[in-house]
């Protein structure tokens, strides 16, 4: 019980990290002086698609108690974490200066974000493996 709701918990904690780092914590860039959009505002509309998911994934983790189903739930939350990396690091990136709010603040905390999930629910996995294989 206190694992899953650990787990559950922290998936949906997660999950609303990714959608606030980019549009409050640590805010993308603004628009250009022409009204339109840095790539980095994509890659921030893209990482809330991800956080939504991954707290659909924690509301699971804490309503399903089979060790089996939540192994698959946490194989999903790290993949989900590694999307979060991929998106700005390489399937959409940020703006091309390192000094914009994106490169400096908001795709670092991203990173440091899902590093620490994708880490932690990997360790989950290991503990619900082991845990339903003695069983």
């Amino acid at each position: 019980m206190k694992n899953r709701l650990s787990t559950g918990i922290l998936g949906i904690l997660y999950g609303v990290l990714l959608i606030a780092i980019p549009q409050v914590i640590a805010p993308l860039c603004g628009p250009m002086e022409d009204g339109g959009w840095m790539k980095c505002h994509y890659t921030g509309s893209a990482e809330i698609g991800v956080g939504l998911v991954v707290i659909v994934l924690g509301v699971l983790l804490l309503v399903f108690k089979d060790a089996a189903v939540r192994i698959g739930l946490s194989v999903g939350v790290v993949l989900n974490g590694i999307l979060a990396i991929l998106l700005p690091a390489v399937l959409i990136g940020g703006c091309k200066m390192p000094e914009m709010n994106c490169r400096a603040h908001t795709f670092p905390a991203l990173y440091i974000v899902s590093a620490i999930a994708i880490v932690g629910f990997v360790i989950n996995l290991i503990y619900l493996y082991l845990s339903n294989k003695e069983a």
